[in-house]
C-alpha cells in the first residue's frame, strides 16, 4: 500500500440550511473539511434543488414521487451484461426478457441521468481504450449513438447537474464533462485511489466521498472547487465498493467485499466510526423507499471473479439503530451484486454477478424470482425511479 499524509482537520462553519422561496434552492453555508489538502472553504453547489427533509435526504424518493421528466418512460429493467457486451431488458410486469441490443466493451453500469430524461451504458473497456458512453431513450427502451470516453467504469453527476463525473478507474482520475454532450471540462487526479470506484454525496452537495477498491480506503472530494480534500484508509478494509449516505446525510456506509460488512464513516471528519458485519462479499447498498432500511447484498465470494452458486445474500439494516433485522439468502446459492429498488419499493432488482441471472427480491418476504440473462450481469438499474434527479450510479436518486 502507498504511504498516506494526512494534515490537521480544519475546522469549518456549521451547516446551516435555508430554502429560498422565490428560488426553490438550497442556500448552505460551508461545511467541515476532511483531512489532507483542501481549499479553505468547502460551500454547497449554487443551483442544487433544496433539501426538502434535513432528517430525511430519500424524502423525494419514496412511492409515488415520480417527476415530471419520467412521464412515459416504459417500465423496465436494464442489465448490462460485462462479458457478453450487451444489455438485456426485463419487463418487470411479466418478469420476461423482452429486448436486448449490443453496447460498448465491458458494459458496468447504466446510469440515469441527472435530469432523468437519458440511462448512459458505462462501457469502460477494461485494459482497451476504447471506452464509449451509450445512451438509451427511456421512452422507447432503445439505444442511441455512443460517444467514446475514457474509462467510463461507473458516472455520476455534481448536484447542481452542470457536469458529469466519469470514474476513471484504471486512470484513477475523475472526469467532469458536459452533462449532455460529455465534452470534457477538466479532470481531477486522485493518485491514492487506485481503483476508484462508487460514490456518494453530502447532504448539501458540499463534498462527496468515492472508494478506493483496490486501497482499501476512501478519497473525499469537493464537487465545486474539483479538489481532493483528503484519504481515509478503513481499518479492516481489503476492497471496499458501494457507499450510500444515512438519511440525515450524518454517516457514510461503506460496503466492503473482503471484510464481510459496512463500515461507518462520519463525512464531516471524515473518520471511521464502526463496523456491522452482513455476510459474504458484502457489494451494493439501496436505500428503501421510505428511507428507513438499507439493503445490502453480499454478493457471496471474496474473489474479483467468483464461482456461481456461492453464499449469496441480502442484508436488511434498521437507518435508526444501525443494526441488521434480516437476512435473505439466495435460495440455492448465488451472487446478488448490484441494482436498485422498485419504484413501489416492493422488489429488490439485482444483478446475479456470476451465475448470469437477475433476482428479482420481494422486500417483505425476502422471496426470490430468478431471470437468466447474459454473461456476469453488473450495474443494473430500473426505470422510472420516483425522484426529482439522479446522482448517478444505478439510481442514486434524491
Amino acid at each position: 500500500m502507498k504511504r498516506r499524509l494526512h494534515s490537521p482537520v480544519l475546522l469549518l462553519a456549521a451547516l446551516a440550511v435555508a430554502v429560498t422561496a422565490e428560488s426553490g434552492l438550497a442556500q448552505i453555508a460551508p461545511r467541515q473539511a476532511g483531512s489532507g489538502p483542501a481549499p479553505a472553504v468547502t460551500v454547497a453547489p449554487p443551483r442544487m434543488p433544496a433539501v426538502v427533509d434535513a432528517n430525511n435526504l430519500y424524502s423525494e424518493t419514496a412511492s409515488g414521487r415520480m417527476s415530471a421528466a419520467v412521464s412515459g418512460a416504459l417500465e423496465r429493467v436494464y442489465v448490462p451484461n460485462l462479458k457478453s457486451n450487451d444489455v438485456y431488458v426485463i419487463d418487470p410486469a411479466t418478469f420476461k426478457v423482452v429486448d436486448r441490443f449490443k453496447v460498448g466493451v465491458n458494459p458496468q453500469h447504466v446510469v440515469p441521468s441527472w435530469d432523468l430524461r437519458t440511462l448512459w451504458v458505462a462501457n469502460n473497456a477494461e485494459g482497451r481504450t476504447d471506452g464509449a458512453l451509450t445512451p438509451i431513450d427511456p421512452k422507447t427502451g432503445k439505444p442511441g449513438e455512443a460517444k467514446s470516453v475514457d474509462d467510463p467504469y461507473n458516472m455520476y453527476f455534481t448536484p447542481d447537474g452542470s457536469s458529469a463525473i466519469v470514474v476513471a478507474e484504471a486512470l484513477k482520475r475523475l472526469d467532469f464533462r458536459d452533462p449532455q454532450t460529455m465534452v470534457l471540462q477538466s479532470s481531477l487526479p486522485t493518485p491514492q485511489c487506485d481503483g476508484i470506484n462508487h460514490a456518494d454525496f453530502a447532504i448539501d452537495g458540499s463534498y462527496a466521498i468515492f472508494t478506493c477498491e483496490f486501497e482499501g480506503g476512501l478519497v473525499k472530494i469537493d464537487p465545486v472547487n474539483r479538489k481532493v480534500l483528503g484519504y481515509l484508509k478503513l481499518s479492516k478494509g481489503g476492497m471496499p465498493q458501494d457507499i450510500r449516505v444515512s438519511p440525515d446525510g450524518k454517516l457514510f456506509y461503506v460496503a466492503d467485499m473482503m471484510a464481510n460488512g459496512v463500515f461507518v464513516v462520519n463525512g464531516e471528519n471524515f473518520t471511521e466510526i464502526g463496523f456491522i458485519a452482513t455476510g459474504v462479499g458484502t457489494h451494493g447498498l439501496y436505500p428503501s423507499r421510505d428511507g428507513k432500511k438499507l439493503y445490502i447484498t453480499n454478493r457471496g465470494s471474496n474473489k474479483i471473479h467468483g464461482s456461481p452458486h456461492g453464499k449469496g445474500s441480502v442484508s436488511v439494516l434498521d437507518f435508526a439503530t444501525r443494526k441488521v433485522e434480516a437476512t435473505w439468502p439466495i435460495p440455492g446459492g448465488g451472487s446478488p451484486d448490484m441494482g436498485n429498488v422498485s419504484a413501489d419499493g416492493r422488489l429488490l432488482w439485482v444483478s446475479g454477478r456470476y451465475d448470469n441471472v437477475v433476482y428479482a427480491i420481494d422486500t417483505t418476504s425476502g422471496s426470490v424470482k430468478t431471470i437468466r440473462v447474459g454473461t456476469e450481469p453488473h450495474g443494473l438499474t430500473v426505470w422510472p425511479q420516483p425522484g426529482r434527479y439522479s446522482l448517478g450510479h444505478t439510481g442514486n436518486m434524491r
